[in-house]
This record gives structure tokens, C-alpha cells and sequence, in this order.
């Protein structure tokens, strides 16, 4: 199995947002911190709610 590719990756503070496909094919939005200890990580359907998770998330 192919691992999965991220494309269209933007910064938004510490949270990265990036496009790919999953393994039915079907594209995928994800939202992860990179910020140590945090953990935070959603996928979406749509790029926007995954820009909007992205702007809202804080760190605790």
C-alpha cells in the first residue's frame, strides 16, 4: 500500500492543512498541529472545513 501524498499544503500558525487521497480514491482535507504535545489532527471533506478547524484550533 502506497503511503498517502499531501499536496496544496499551507500553514495556518502552528496547524498544517494539506490535501490527499485515501485509499477508495476519494479526496481527502486534513488539519494537523505541529506544535509538541498537542495532538490535534481532523480530516474533512472539504478544504474549507479544514481551513476553518485550522483558524479556530487552539492549543491547550
Amino acid at each position: 500500500m502506497r503511503p498517502n501524498r499531501f499536496h496544496d499544503v499551507i500553514r495556518i500558525g502552528p496547524v498544517k492543512v494539506g490535501t490527499f487521497h485515501n485509499g477508495r480514491g476519494q479526496t481527502k482535507h486534513t488539519a494537523a498541529c505541529t506544535a509538541p504535545k498537542c495532538g490535534f489532527s481532523t480530516e474533512h471533506n472539504d478544504r474549507s472545513a479544514a481551513e476553518l478547524a485550522a483558524r479556530t484550533h487552539r492549543c491547550t
